[in-house]
């Protein structure tokens, strides 16, 4: 049972950076264009450029549509994660210790994920291992010794 369980590791991790990064990339859609309800669930938008707010939304978008593909996983949860630890501590933590109490249980919980996604990488089913592979197997890719220079 283990064996097939880790077998099916780097698929389950692909879902899980899939769903993550298209949740982000609602969280940046809904503010930044004011669907699913918006900031205010009537469908208002943040002001561009206010802080921290729009500057936030924008990283979940551009982050988390990274992250959904799994292209430029690492970097982009990275940033992602910085956010959510600065949204959690300087919005939510303030009002209350937990996040259960201060509201900031999304921020928690992506910072987490993204945080996770860091080392992990994408996982199967992303881009960045598409391309890999790709890269790896193009024709007329040579092997290049490294022999030393000698004058």
């Amino acid at each position: 049972m283990t064996g097939r369980l880790n077998s099916a590791q780097p698929y389950a991790l692909g879902l899980f950076r899939i769903v993550i990064g298209l949740l982000f990339t609602c969280h940046g859609a809904k503010t930044l264009f004011g669907v699913l309800g918006g900031v205010d669930g009537q469908g208002a938008t943040a002001s561009a450029g206010t802080w921290p707010g729009w500057y936030a939304a924008v990283i979940q978008l551009v982050g988390g549509a990274l992250v959904l593909l799994g292209l430029g996983t690492r970097g982009a949860a990275f940033i992602a994660s910085g956010a959510m630890a600065y949204a959690y501590f300087k919005v939510h933590q303030p009002q209350a210790l937990w996040p259960v109490e201060n509201g900031g249980e999304a921020a928690a919980f992506y910072c987490w994920a993204m945080f996770l996604l860091i080392f992990t990488g994408s996982g199967a089913l992303g881009l960045d291992q598409l391309l890999a592979k790709r890269h790896a197997s193009s024709p007329g890719k040579t092997a290049t010794s490294k022999a030393p220079v000698t004058a």
